[in-house]
């Protein structure tokens, strides 16, 4: 049975927190046009300073835990997550995953609109919402072993939901979030209703059986490469020594925030300004839970273990399970746009809405436009069901 679950992060965690941040031996600026080369040195004084002088932590926890968390233990892991019931009764059931560098706080602006739409003048159904913390993030620790990859994951999550009585549901999800969406419904498509996904994760089979790439397919692959070639170094360590990388990022508070805000900056639609995308209050709020979980380093071998024990799909692999694509491709530092096709390789999508603002972020960037496409599409597929 869950258990309910607060935010209380000890007064001498966060006196050290302070202490770290102040002791700082920081290195010499980069030279060239700042952010070239990395997180820019001024900026990263600027926010830490505030981090450990201006950021209200206690205010921060009291917001966390006006959201109902439990933990419920399952195959041996103890989920940390959130369980936010339709307003009124009767919500369609639906399990949000977020993916690195983030975590569940991404999330929580989308559960009041998802539980309560008509408040927000949105069309839809309400949903009672359950908003897990991937293992080894946050609140939910990372199980000793390898092998935690997203088709892990969801086994936890059909574990979770199934816990919590709720026999179908639909899934959704960014990044990591987006793979443990797709696996769910790969893996036990009867129990899924729909697939809401907010970013391309899983790429389709394209072996030898697979159609051609289209024109508009090759152009968004060759855009991948050469975003891989300036964007992806992050990866290939946190794919190859996470432990390594592991240590600086658990022992200094400014290393492990200048690691994720250069992603937040980068990746979020932000024009380059991180502060007036996100505000600092969300961000430091963001780097606290990371920070007083100990939670970058295990966080980061999601990409170990993907890389090395995950599988990819097969040519036998479809997602049949009604889907959703919300594209939000509007990075400050762009990873393109993926052309209908490319998801249609994969998943039965029935809807597709290109967005005009909001990246790879979105449910904390634009979660206006993330709930009311959410609660469109539940609304379609209630409907083919029979059940609106």
């Amino acid at each position: 049975m869950s258990r309910p679950f607060l935010v209380d992060v000890p007064d001498s965690l966060l006196a050290d927190l302070r202490a770290r941040i102040r002791a700082t031996r920081w290195p010499p600026p980069a030279p060239g046009p700042a952010w070239e080369q990395g997180t820019d040195l001024a900026y990263l004084r600027s926010l830490v300073e505030f981090w450990a002088d201006g950021f209200d932590w206690r205010a921060a926890e009291r917001r966390l835990n006006a959201y109902p968390q439990f933990v419920e233990v399952v195959d041996g892991v103890p989920i940390h997550f959130v369980h936010a019931p339709a307003v009124g009764g009767g919500g369609v059931p639906l399990v949000l995953t977020h993916g690195w560098p983030s975590a569940w706080v991404e999330l929580l602006p989308l559960v009041s609109r998802l539980t309560d739409p008509a408040a927000h003048g949105l069309d839809g159904p309400a949903f009672d919402v359950v908003a897990p913390s991937l293992p080894g993030y946050g609140f939910t620790p990372r199980p000793a072993h390898t092998g935690v990859t997203t088709r892990y994951v969801a086994g936890l999550w059909h574990g979770l939901m199934g816990a919590l009585g709720y026999r179908r549901y639909g899934v959704g999800g960014g990044d990591f979030g987006a793979g443990v969406a797709t696996w769910m419904a790969l893996t036990a498509p009867e129990r899924v209703t729909g697939v809401h996904l907010t970013t391309p994760e899983v790429s389709p089979y394209l072996g030898p059986s697979s159609a051609p790439l289209t024109p508009e397919e090759q152009a968004y692959v060759d855009h991948l490469a050469r975003w891989d070639g300036t964007e992806r170094g992050y990866s290939a360590i946190q794919s190859t020594r996470p432990q390594t990388l592991g240590y600086g990022l658990t022992d200094s508070p400014a290393g492990m925030a200048a690691w994720i805000l250069e992603k937040w900056r980068a990746w979020g639609d932000t024009g380059g300004d991180v502060d007036g995308r996100f505000g600092r209050d969300f961000l430091c709020t963001l780097l606290t839970v990371y920070w007083a979980t100990g939670s970058l380093a295990t966080s980061i071998r999601d990409y170990y273990d993907n890389r090395w024990h995950g599988s990819p799909p097969g040519p036998a692999d479809r997602v049949t399970v009604p889907t959703a694509t919300a594209v939000f491709a509007n990075e400050f530092v762009p990873e393109g746009v993926p052309p209908a096709s490319w998801a249609e390789r994969l998943y039965d999508v029935r809807r597709r809405t290109v967005f005009p603002r909001g990246g790879h972020f979105a449910a904390v960037e634009e979660p206006d436009l993330v709930a009311s496409d959410i609660a469109a599409f539940f609304a379609t597929v209630l409907r083919s069901e029979g059940g609106g």
